[in-house]
């Protein structure tokens, strides 16, 4: 930090991901990355900025991104779980760029990204 400009641009930043982080209503899309240990070493920390910074510049305030703990298939991690229209949908094996692609795709087109899909893989 060089100016007090830089820290509050900083402050604002971190605001707004805190608000993706909230609890959603019922009219909006919930996404969960799991963060247990299994996948923090399978690589959710960045999937979970990925999805952060995608939310953040697209203005999303209908989607809530957190942290869960342990989804139980260590195997398939990096896993996040989106919540949308009354379904689950779980992608698997994710990669900052799959996470992305879900987000612009399912999240905001509505389109499934059937490959990322626990039953595609």
């Amino acid at each position: 930090m060089k100016s007090l400009e830089e820290l509050r641009a900083l402050r604002e930043k971190m605001k707004s991901q805190i608000d993706n982080r909230s609890v959603a209503s019922a009219d909006e899309t919930v996404i969960k990355v799991g963060m247990a240990t299994c996948g923090i070493a399978a690589g959710a920390r960045p999937v979970l900025d990925a999805l952060l910074d995608e939310a953040e510049k697209r203005h999303l305030h209908n989607v809530s991104i957190s942290q869960t703990g342990c989804i139980g298939m260590c195997r398939m991690e990096p896993i996040v779980e989106v919540f949308r229209d009354g379904q689950k949908y779980t992608y698997v094996l994710m990669t900052p760029d799959k996470a992305r692609k879900v987000m612009n795709d399912h999240v905001v087109n509505g389109n499934v990204v059937k490959e990322y899909l626990i039953g595609e893989n």
